[in-house]
């Protein structure tokens, strides 16, 4: 069926209380689409997936799918609200399996008391739960997961699985979905490069159209069809503008500037043309008004004369009108949205030795996952990448390096005067009761106003940093931890997969900061374009708790 399903959205808006995040949006997905929606983080992307889902009820306009009984899926790797509790229930809850059966199995209920209507319900639950692979999908599942070599994890709670294991598990979940339609949300997020090829393969072979949410450039560029971009409306703080790029990423960064640039030409050309009818206006009216006063003050006997400023002064005043006139007409051009910008350095402090940190035969054993023995060091200055698949040890082997986590053979240490900024993949430090504004000052030290003041600047309003911390979204706790950084002055960053949750604009700022930076930078990441960015000079492989030679 995926061959020939349309979505279509018709005068699309979304309010939140007063905040009006999606205005009469309309737009299209043909079969083979695929569009990737990119823009500030809140400008509304999650939420058009989520209203296209049918899990958000618009405020206005509508949602048509050709045929009816289509399917869409939105599958995205956001814990938050989560119902599942096991491995296989993850999969069956992304998969929309899991809604279908419990529709299924109500409707047979329905049939046995024999209530009316009971069998059309008991038709359709029936044909959903068979379009979207309900038989057979654990057999699936695990044939989906043992080519991902995570077979063991089919039976695990979910809260014993790393951030690593759980992207698996999700992309494991896609590659068994059903949906005609796809909609993903930051769906490279954890994954590693591996995963990464898995997923824009899986996109690609979809016939049916995809709209996702996502800040890998790389896989942008691979993947999409046609990009979506959303920027703040200048005549409003809350609404966002919707601008259509077709011809995939490359064609959209092109089009993109080339937009900007007329905007901003056409805009400057507004407002020099307002500016000199205005000018202009103003000057002949002061003339004509010094003409006024001149007649004012006691005649001549040179009649002649009197007439002749008279009507000089009426011209005046008539080319006055003619001024004004022109620029009631002059069509108003708005000043264009330029990206918000971070627009920050990293703090840094002085070091002391040529050590930063060393782990000597450490191992170290969590569950039945053993690192080590492991030998590294790092020194002053240098700009490391941990490379490896998902659940290599790469996070357990930077804990166990510094001394965070205990070890069961070996030794750690650490050099002198390290001020160490870490950046987690979890961002624990952000789970904890409290403020973001509480946060920032425990960290830094600094009094209630300057705090406010240093998170404003990350685009964190006083509504935000007064919420408690656990309820900013994850692109607004890195940006408080990013604020830190700069408040606090480092010399060594640790760095798990930092641009998750970051939207462009932000990573390209973070990427330009590290780059002046001059400590020691240790980084997980799997964002291709991140990774060439920021200059690294030594790169260690790490497969299966030990490091590859």
């Amino acid at each position: 069926m995926a061959l020939t399903v349309q979505l279509f959205a018709n005068s699309l808006s979304f309010s939140y209380g007063a905040e009006r995040l999606i205005e009469r949006l309309t737009m299209r997905a043909a079969p083979g689409a695929r569009i990737g929606l990119v823009g500030p983080n809140g400008c509304g992307k999650s939420t058009l997936l989520g209203l296209l889902a049918g899990q958000i009820s618009p405020t206005a306009g509508t949602i048509e799918l050709t045929p009816t009984s289509a399917t869409v899926g939105l599958m995205n790797q956001r814990r938050d609200g989560e119902a599942a509790n096991t491995v296989a229930e993850l999969i069956q809850q992304q998969t929309g399996v899991a809604r279908a059966q419990a529709d299924l199995d109500r409707s047979l209920e329905g049939l046995a008391e024999d209530i009316a209507g009971a069998a059309d319900e008991y038709d359709l639950a029936l044909n959903r739960w068979l379009a979207l692979g309900g038989p057979g999908l654990e057999d699936r599942s695990a044939q989906a997961l043992e080519a991902l070599d995570i077979a063991e994890l089919h039976g695990r709670d979910l809260v014993s699985l790393s951030g690593g294991q759980r992207a698996k598990v999700w992309l494991a979940a896609l590659q068994v979905s059903q949906f005609d339609v796809l909609l993903l949300d930051e769906p490279t997020n954890d994954l590693d490069s591996a995963g990464i090829e898995l997923l824009e393969q899986r996109v690609l072979e979809h016939d049916g159209p995809i709209i996702l949410v996502s800040h890998d450039r790389r896989f942008l560029d691979v993947v999409v069809t046609d990009v979506v971009e959303f920027s703040p409306d200048p005549r409003d703080s809350v609404a966002s503008n919707v601008s259509f790029f077709g011809g995939g990423w490359s064609a959209y960064l092109d089009e993109r500037d080339v937009r900007r640039q007329r905007a901003q030409q056409e805009y400057e050309t507004y407002t020099s043309e307002r500016d000199r009818l205005g000018a202009r206006a103003q000057t002949v009216r002061d003339w004509s008004a010094k003409g006024v006063a001149a007649e004012r003050r006691p005649p001549d006997n040179d009649r002649a004369a009197r007439g002749a400023r008279i009507e000089a002064s009426e011209q005046l005043a008539s080319k006055a009108r003619q001024s004004e006139r022109a620029l009631e007409r002059l069509e108003q051009v708005d000043k264009p949205w330029q990206p918000w910008r971070l627009q920050f350095s990293i703090g840094e402090v002085d070091r002391s030795g040529d050590l930063v940190a060393q782990l000597a035969d450490g191992v170290v054993q969590r569950g039945d996952f053993q690192l080590g023995p492991v030998t590294i060091e790092i020194d002053v200055g240098q700009r490391v990448l941990i490379e490896g698949c998902n659940g290599s040890g790469k996070t357990t082997m930077l804990k166990a390096l510094f001394g965070e986590l205990p070890l069961v053979y070996g030794e750690s240490r650490i050099g002198r005067s390290v001020v160490l900024g870490r950046l987690d993949q979890e961002r624990d430090w952000l789970r904890k009761p409290g403020t973001a504004v509480e946060f920032f000052m425990d960290q830094t030290g600094h009094d209630y106003p300057d705090a406010r003041s240093a998170l404003a600047k990350f685009g964190l309003s006083s509504d935000h940093v007064t919420r408690p911390s656990v309820e900013l979204s994850p692109g607004e706790q890195t940006r408080v931890v990013l604020a830190v950084f700069q408040a606090k002055g480092v010399n060594t960053l640790i760095l798990d997969e930092p641009t998750n949750h970051l939207d462009l604009e932000a990573i390209e700022q973070l990427e330009q900061a590290l780059t002046q930076f001059s400590g020691t930078l240790i980084v997980i990441c799997h964002d291709r374009a991140f990774i060439d960015s920021v200059e690294i000079t030594h790169r260690y492989q790490l497969a299966g708790g030990l490091l590859e030679p």
